[in-house]
């Protein structure tokens, strides 16, 4: 079934609020989320700054201890113009570097459906001739952590969040552990263009018409988020400082091969130390996050209990 919605509540945490909708496993919503800013396809502030998130939306027969899929099928800008803003992270620089930027007000891109690219409204000579493409992607996402708690859009965990990984945009699969009944799925915060690390604090921010597919994979224990696209598996490691993120995201991976792939974990320390691949999420807000990806080409055959198997 699909269920259509324009939301008119947003949040500004990850947790257990009162549902928007109520869906049942395997089916698709189509729905919209509001910039960063809380600015929505019309260009109006309707809520607060900070990633505000729609949702939450509650998946009948979702338990802790199951895992939440979700199957991004569309990410597409609903206005043409988006902002970001100027000046580099301190925590990606030398301890004492100055950035040299001291404005702090925000630039506008004007984007192009014709071309797919987006450019910045009255640029300074250097760069009249920059032009980036239009990728959308979703930078925060999640679903209710456990024990109550309302995580802010902020940061990230487990549960998901502010993650800002490049990589979640349509065609891929995000699998979440779910700490709730319901799972209480939230979204938003999505980007017309992001590089990686989201190092400016932004990307293309911008409002969103969106589609996805949530289904429950039941009693299928993962720690982290995971995801899948047509040539990689990945997994998500959320925290600060970037090397433990780097633990929980290879550790995660670890775990996938041995459980899903029926490989030893001698077999599988070969097999990971040999092709990983890593990808930096967001390095700016209170938790990095840190990507893990090995190729499909190179895993043995999933077994019958495998998440692949219930997505692909």
């Amino acid at each position: 079934m699909i269920h259509s919605f324009e939301p008119d509540k947003f949040y500004l945490s990850i947790g257990s609020h009162s549902p928007a909708l109520h869906i049942k496993s395997g089916d698709t919503v189509e729905t919209s989320t509001v910039d960063a800013g809380g600015f929505d396809r019309h260009g109006v502030s309707v809520t607060d700054r900070g990633n505000p998130q729609t949702g939450p939306i509650y998946v009948d027969g979702a338990t802790p201890g199951d895992v939440l899929a979700v199957e991004f099928s569309k990410i597409w800008p609903n206005r043409n113009h988006g902002f970001c803003r100027p000046r580099i992270a301190a925590s990606v620089l030398e301890s004492g570097h100055d950035c040299g930027v001291e404005n702090q007000d925000v630039f506008n891109f004007s984007l192009d459906f014709e071309t797919n690219t987006a450019r910045i409204e009255n640029p300074s000579e250097g760069l009249k001739n920059l032009s980036v493409p239009i990728r959308p992607m979703i930078g925060c996402f999640g679903v209710a952590p456990d024990r109550g708690q309302a995580i802010s859009t902020a940061t990230s965990g487990p549960h998901g969040g502010n993650m800002d990984y490049r990589g979640f945009e349509p065609g891929v699969i995000a699998y979440l552990p779910v700490f709730v009944e319901g799972a209480l799925f939230h979204i938003g915060d999505g980007h017309a263009w992001q590089s990686d690390g989201e190092i400016l604090g932004t990307g293309i921010e911008i409002s969103m018409d969106v589609s996805f597919t949530l289904s429950v994979v039941p009693q299928k224990h993962i720690s982290w988020p995971r995801g899948h696209n047509n040539n990689f598996i990945f997994t998500a490691g959320n925290a600060r400082p970037l090397d433990e993120a780097l633990q929980h995201s290879t550790s995660e991976m670890l775990r996938w091969l041995v459980d899903d792939y029926d490989l030893s974990l001698p077999d599988a320390n070969i097999l990971l130390g040999t092709y990983v691949h890593y990808d930096v999420g967001n390095v700016f807000d209170p938790a990095y996050t840190m990507i893990c990806k090995m190729p499909k080409s190179v895993l043995p055959e999933p077994n019958s209990g495998a998440l692949v198997s219930y997505s692909a």
